[in-house]
């Protein structure tokens, strides 16, 4: 075969790993190997501070609220919790076997019908409707959640006053303790923003072609349902759940390092040092075990991270923790990947505005690898 015909060789990598594809204002991640900041804001010094609403605020509205500001912040997505009627009539429509990632998309996507976004996308009116989704995603989900299990149509309104014991109040069906709602604060701060990952790219490119809002908050949650993605802390919480105890699963995932196998909630394609969230996280979770007394999870977690930092030399990301801390929280494992979704929807509303911004559509190029200079065939002569 001539050098003309050859195929050209593929790259090493075809992921976009490590390849700047924009800028943004929004965040800064793994610059040191172990650091995250949110508008310039260092993740240690407002994941365990702030309020949720703080940070949300903060990535839709530009700036870190005064106290004034966020009274009217809270009071303003208190009253936006409610649920239109067409809405809670396809809300029923979805059966109890629905995976709750899907419910959350089929509940944006049907909401953008509703009350659909300006076709001129002012920023104002963008952070409108991002307010609306950060404020109604719990009402949704728990509404669903109710009607498909017990055919009982709940009053999503209730007087918390935060987003996370919104949540945890609609769920429950009782007001959450102090703890958990430090907890969820943190917890949601953690997952609100990280840069260009799988589902915000997804959102900008969207956002990069002149679609509405809600189309690229709808894409984006499609990506992060993957389980490469935002899947992994239910993963991470079916690996810890597999064992009765801290012994067992030694052995066994030393088996299955031994073997090769892949173990989801270790390690990150951006820090190289450590996840700075992680330290965070699972103080949260010893906090939860402190409060139950149910220190099980958090054990069989905690011995894992060691015996993966000393086979693999990898360090537990985000996930890992936050997986012991909702199972603490009684929150179902299929909800884990949905409250990364009412976290990160702040982040990727942002993301959407500043692409908007840019003005530009994202189109990059790709090496072909196929086959060249192929002979037509017509049907009539192809055996």
């Amino acid at each position: 075969m001539s050098e003309s015909t050859q195929s050209p060789k593929a790259k090493k990598s075809v992921a976009l790993s490590g390849v700047v594809a924009g800028n943004t204002a929004l965040c800064s991640v793994g610059r040191t190997g172990n650091d995250l900041h949110y508008r310039g804001y260092d993740i240690l010094e407002i994941a365990s501070t702030c309020e949720f609403e703080e940070i949300a605020y903060l990535l839709v509205h530009e700036k870190l609220p005064n106290a004034q500001e966020l009274a009217s912040y809270h009071a303003k997505l208190a009253a936006l919790r409610a649920l239109p009627e067409p809405l809670k009539s396809v809300l029923e429509t979805l059966p109890a076997s629905s995976h709750p990632m899907d419910v959350l998309r089929t509940g944006v996507s049907a909401l953008g019908c509703l009350a659909p976004e300006a076709t001129a996308h002012p920023p104002e009116g963008a952070r409108d409707l991002a307010d609306r989704l950060l404020a109604s995603l719990g009402s949704m989900l728990c509404y669903w959640y109710h009607f498909a299990r017990e055919h009982r149509r709940i009053e999503v309104q209730t007087d918390d006053e935060s987003i996370g014991a919104h949540f945890l109040h609609l769920l429950h069906g009782r007001k959450p303790s102090a703890h958990w709602v430090r907890a969820m604060h943190t917890s949601l701060i953690l997952y609100a923003e990280h840069e260009f990952n799988a589902s915000t790219f997804t959102a900008r490119v969207i956002a990069g072609t002149g679609s509405d809002l809600y189309s690229c908050i709808t894409g984006a949650i499609g990506a992060l349902r993957g389980p490469k993605h935002g899947g992994a802390n239910e993963v991470a919480y079916e690996i810890q759940s597999r064992y009765a105890g801290p012994e067992e699963a030694e052995t066994d995932i030393r088996r299955r390092v031994a073997n090769k196998e892949v173990i989801i909630g270790f390690g990150h394609p951006v820090y190289t040092i450590s996840d700075p969230r992680n330290q965070v996280i699972k103080e949260v979770a010893r906090a939860l075990v402190q409060e139950s007394g149910d220190d099980k999870a958090f054990a069989i977690a905690e011995r894992l991270e060691a015996v993966m930092q000393d086979t693999k030399q990898l360090f537990p990301n985000l996930d890992w923790y936050s997986a012991v801390s909702y199972h603490l929280m009684g929150i179902p494992t299929s909800m884990f990947t949905p409250l990364f979704v009412m976290a990160r929807t702040s982040g990727w509303a942002a993301h959407v505005i500043e692409q908007r911004q840019e003005g530009k559509i994202i189109r990059p190029a790709a090496n072909y690898t196929g086959p060249e200079n192929q002979k037509f065939v017509p049907l009539s002569l192809r055996s």
